[in-house]
């Protein structure tokens, strides 16, 4: 193998480069990014970007070895048989291995450039921008995402209104520290309705938010946190695609495609439960990992065994998660702290997850916890 071209630039993608560069790698390697920024950490997106008193410059990500960056180009086809990648300006890249790491889009919900999301670094800076106006803001979806974005308004000084079916961030960790982060919300001062959305529309002064209850809530902006779809529509006519899903096996090789594997928000991992998507950071930088094995090792290759593992900042403290808490009122074993004092360090032996709120916490002693391990 000696050309392999990587499409996307992002943590995924980086990830497998660097490690094909670590595993003896030395042939041509070539990334396609379409932004026009050298990689950064995406997290950081609606966490560091968004803090009172920041700016909305990342550090980019440190890489390994040398490579071609080729930024601001999209991939628009891949034709299979020829093993090329045509961009946007034509060029036509030829390959021996192939790397699809180009994540996913935001759902928006109107076209209009009052309605906000967040994906790449450029939505982050428009996004401050207005957030620094300190406009009434309604956030719809109330996920990770949605809440972080909630708690970055609310310190710069905005009127924060956050619209979710039932308690935000229940469906990602459970009742019970979805209900603490919402109370946070609420104690800083975010109206939290328990509401679907039936329609959003733009005004002449700002935005219409109309509820199923025929309510319409008047704000300046809208920010849309209501999830991601997989960024394939290039691959399209590639022949890749199953029921419009990219689907890759335990060494993240695309199913029937040998010399073809896919890491990050892009794929979908075909497991026992059905095929699922993982699009947390921790998931793309192991996915990277063991694309890298795959494309150079074949089925010698390891396979991914990678935890569940999730954090968040938000309304002044920091929560870390490791497998998946019961999503019913399952009351955990406290290790360290109280629940009362919203400081602690928990866990559901029986469910293999553990949680720290704003505790000091390796992540490493939290999935060895997850894992049953005995508390120190």
């Amino acid at each position: 193998m000696e050309r392999i071209v990587i499409v996307g630039h992002s943590i995924a993608g980086l990830t497998c480069g660097d490690t094909l560069r670590q595993r003896g790698f030395a042939g041509e390697l070539t990334y396609i990014g379409a932004e026009d920024v050298p990689a950064y950490p995406r997290p950081s997106l609606s966490k560091a970007a968004l803090l009172p008193g920041a700016g909305s410059d990342i550090a980019p990500l440190p890489s390994f070895g040398e490579a071609t960056e080729l930024l601001g180009r999209r991939a628009v086809s891949l034709d299979t048989a020829a093993r090329t990648v045509l961009l946007d300006d034509t060029t036509a890249l030829p390959y021996d291995g192939l790397v699809i790491a180009t994540g996913s889009r935001a759902r928006r919900l109107t076209d209009s450039p009052r309605e906000f999301t967040l994906r790449f670094l450029a939505d982050a800076q428009v996004l401050r921008e207005r957030l620094l106006q300190r406009p009434r803001v309604s956030i719809i979806g109330g996920g990770p995402l949605g809440m972080e974005v909630a708690s970055g308004a609310v310190g710069l000084g905005c009127e924060v209104t956050l619209l979710n079916p039932g308690v935000p961030l229940s469906q990602h960790l459970g009742p019970l520290l979805g209900g603490i982060l919402a109370e946070l919300a609420a104690e800083a001062g975010v109206r939290i309705l328990d509401t679907l959305v039936e329609s959003v529309a733009e005004t002449d002064t700002g935005m219409a938010v109309t509820l199923p209850s025929g309510e319409v809530l008047a704000s300046d902006i809208v920010f849309t946190g209501i999830g991601d779809d997989p960024d394939v529509g290039w691959l399209a006519d590639s022949g890749l695609l199953i029921d419009a899903r990219l689907l890759v096996d335990t060494r993240q090789r695309v199913l029937g495609h040998p010399g073809i594997v896919a890491c990050g928000d892009v794929c979908w991992i075909d497991g026992p439960d059905g095929p699922r998507r993982s699009p947390v950071w921790t998931s793309a930088l192991e996915q990277g990992r063991i694309a890298a094995g795959g494309l150079l090792d074949g089925d010698a290759a390891p396979e991914r065994h990678h935890p569940f593992y999730f954090w968040t900042d938000q309304w002044g403290v920091n929560l870390k998660v490791s497998g998946t808490p019961p999503r019913e009122e399952v009351a955990p074993e406290v290790v360290e702290g109280s629940l009362e004092e919203r400081s602690f360090i928990i866990r559901w032996p029986e469910h293999g997850a553990a949680a720290a709120l704003d505790r000091r916490m390796p992540v490493p002693r939290l999935h060895r916890l997850a894992a049953g391990a005995t508390p120190r």
